[in-house]
């Protein structure tokens, strides 16, 4: 059983899923921008919500601190790039391929 967790390097504006230490898959993604800048830490992901619409593409995963999630977008030449409110958007497809993967409960650290 893969023992996933998820970290976000800002400063390659990457997302690393990890199977223990092993790193798995790399996605690009869009971080916060410098007056809504992605919160660091070690947070878990607490909800999933598909198709939740407007900017957030295909999928949203709720983070547990309030109101910051990963998730898809409808910009996707807003990816690699500091352009969000401080959440992590990712390319519609790999956020769905993230999730598919990813129990709830999986620990997030996000890393400057």
């Amino acid at each position: 059983m893969p023992q996933y967790r998820i970290i976000v390097d800002l400063s390659d504006r990457m997302l690393y899923l990890l199977d223990g230490n092993i790193v798995v898959r790399g996605f690009p993604v869009g971080i916060g921008k410098m007056v809504t800048q992605t919160p660091r830490g070690e947070f878990t992901i607490i909800n999933k919500e598909p198709n939740p619409g407007g900017p957030f593409g295909a999928m949203w995963m709720g983070l547990s601190k309030p109101h910051y999630g990963i998730h898809g977008t409808n910009d996707p030449s807003s990816i690699g790039r500091i352009v969000s409110h401080g959440c992590i958007r990712m390319y519609n497809e790999d956020v769905l391929e993230l999730s598919k993967l990813v129990p709830i409960g999986t620990r997030v650290t996000i890393r400057q």
